[in-house]
This record gives structure tokens, sequence and C-alpha cells, in this order.
């Protein structure tokens, strides 16, 4: 995907003022989404050049700062979400996760997010297949869009054009938490596009207590999973070495226990372009092996189903896409991808082909 400079700089003046049009606060560390290319636990102080061991010790504990009152939504009855419709299991389980994968959000498919000059379609799923790709993950919501899929039309074509080359499809889409009812709500509605699995990017801190923040990820992860039995539902998750070791006043206290068994597969985003080249971090290998070893490590289980997410592939070199593919091998990992399509260059899709299972 070209890179909208003039429209990155605005975002990023606005996420500065923290409001957008509609007058809510912005977050800008949201890197499954265009709206931001940076790994937010970068932290301004300095980091050494020796590798962290990875170990099995916890997190830091958070600071020590009584919890922030609940904001008046929490205070609402709580809705109970209803049990989607008998449907006919689609292909894939576990399986749709594995392999070679790439990346688009609705800042390159969709009309609305894009002025009406979308960057990715159908043709791209035809260039995908003969690039090599097994799974296509497309963010098919948003939360100041639709009560539902965003341009259905639009992101059904794609799916089945996808489809048509044996291209295994999983949609995906970004809670903030601020309306736990509302993010349920989109993400029930894009579990019943003809997708083969769907994806929980798990990493905004619009709600800023921590706590409340764990609290309600478990509230939601745990009601999506009473509504799709038997689905396999994938969690995008937030670096651990990021939370953990670089900056762990990201997320203290992240909640793995609380949201394992609502998950089948695991998808940290593992991306090193966003690490300081000083830090010992700024290295597909390391980084990726280190993130898939410590997600097992959290969620207490060895054999977890682990698909690494690189990135951002317009900051990254071909050497290391190369990394990253060695790490994806090396921990016995399910698939990889990058971080996104469109910013993949020719030499990184040839790079990636081991992926393929």
């Amino acid at each position: 995907m070209q890179r909208r400079t003039q429209w990155l700089v605005a975002v990023l003046l606005l996420a500065a003022l923290g409001l957008t049009a509609c007058g809510q606060v912005v977050h800008s560390g949201l890197p499954l989404e265009r709206a931001a290319v940076a790994d937010p636990t970068t932290t301004s102080t300095s980091t050494s050049t020796t590798l962290p061991p990875t170990t099995t010790t916890s997190p830091p504990p958070p600071p020590s700062t009584a919890p922030k009152p609940r904001p008046a939504a929490t205070t609402a009855p709580r809705v109970v979400a209803t049990p989607a419709a008998p449907r006919r299991p689609l292909p894939g389980g576990v399986g749709a996760y594995t392999g070679f994968g790439t990346w688009a959000d609705v800042f390159d498919w969709t009309n609305q997010w894009t002025n009406g000059h979308p960057t990715v379609g159908t043709a791209d799923a035809d260039r995908m297949a003969t690039l090599g790709v097994q799974t296509l993950y497309i963010q098919a919501a948003r939360i100041d869009g639709p009560n539902g899929v965003a341009e259905p039309d639009r992101l059904n074509a794609i799916i089945a054009r996808a489809h048509a080359h044996g291209i295994r499809v999983v949609v995906w889409y970004l809670p903030t938490l601020t309306d736990v009812n509302a993010d349920l709500s989109r993400l029930l509605a894009i579990s019943q596009v003809n997708a083969e699995g769907i994806a929980v990017d798990i990493e905004s801190r619009d709600v800023s207590d921590p706590a409340e923040r764990s609290r309600r990820l478990v509230d939601l992860s745990n009601r999506l999973r009473a509504a799709l039995p038997g689905r396999a539902i994938g969690a995008i998750v937030f670096p651990p070495t990021g939370m953990e070791v670089i900056n762990p006043s990201y997320w203290p206290g992240f909640p793995w226990a609380g949201i394992a068994p609502d998950y089948d597969v695991w998808l940290p985003m593992a991306y090193w372009t966003g690490r300081d080249p000083n830090s010992g971090w700024h290295d597909g290998y390391n980084y990726v092996l280190d993130n898939v070893r410590r997600t097992r490590n959290d969620l207490h289980n060895p054999s977890a189903p682990v698909h690494p997410i690189g990135g951002i592939a317009d900051s990254a070199t071909v050497s290391e896409v190369a990394g990253m593919v060695r790490a994806v091998a090396a921990t016995g990992s399910i698939g990889g991808s990058l971080y996104d399509y469109h910013t993949t260059t020719s030499d990184m899709w040839s790079a990636m082909l081991p992926l393929r299972r």
C-alpha cells in the first residue's frame, strides 16, 4: 500500500491534539491500521545493546496508582450476546491461520476510508495467488464505521476472488473496549462473512486504566467465544516482548490467563521495525523468536499455535524478513506474515515463500 504522507501527517497532528472530527480521543498506537506505523512501546530511555534473555517471568507490576473510576458506559445494564444463528461450518479451523499470509486494512480496500480511492481490490486477490499467499487477513469493520460489516459488497467480492484462487480469508476487527457491546456487535457481524476465520486485534488503550481495560477485554473475549462455539478465533496480540521488556507500563497485567480459553491461534505483532536499532531488538530473527516464546510462556502452553506478524514492510529490509522466516521455522510456528500487502516489495515476497505449508 502506498504511504499516504499527507494523510499520515494529518492524523498524527490530530493525535497530538487528542481529538478527531467526531471529538473522540485518538491513540496512535494501532499498528494493525494505517493510522500508525510505529510500535508505541518505544520508550525515551536508553536501551542496552544486550538482548534480554527469554524467561517466563511475569511482567513488572503496574504503577502504584489506584484504579480509576469506571466510565459511565460500564454502568449500563449488561447485554448478553445472542449466539450466532446456526450455519454450515466453514472449512479452515486453525488451518486457516497456517502458512504464508498477508494483511489489508480498511485504509486499503474501502471507499469510505480512502476517499473513494482504494488501493486494494479483486485484482489484488489474483496477484496474491501468483505471489503464493495462502491466507488473506482483511479488516472487515471499524468502530467509527457502520454498525456491522464495512462495505459488504466490496468486501465479499474480494473474498470471493480470493476463494476462487484457493486463498483462505480471515476477517478481523480492532475493538476499542470503550463500548464492549458495540465491539461484540461488530465482531458477531463479521463472523457471518464467508471467511475461514475471525480475529480480534487486541491493542487499543482507549480505556486508560489497565485493570479496567483488562476486565473489559476478558468480558469481550468470553462473550465472543460463547457466541461462536466451534469457530476458530485468532487473537492478534501486542508483542509480549514490548509489554514485558521494552515498556512494561504499556499494558501491565495483560490478562493472558483470562483470555487463553477463548482463542485458538495467537498472532503477536512482532514488528521489529519499530525498535531502536541500538536496542538489540531491531532484528527480524531475535524479535520474532522472543515474542513467540514469550507468548507461549505467558499462556503456559508450549505448543500454542502461533502465527507471528512481522513489519512494518516499508521499513523492513529483505534480510530482516528472511530472519523472521527463520524464526518462524525455529519456533515451530504454524505460519507467518508481514504487515502489510501493499507495502511488501517483490524481493520480500520471494523471501517469504518458505512460509508456505
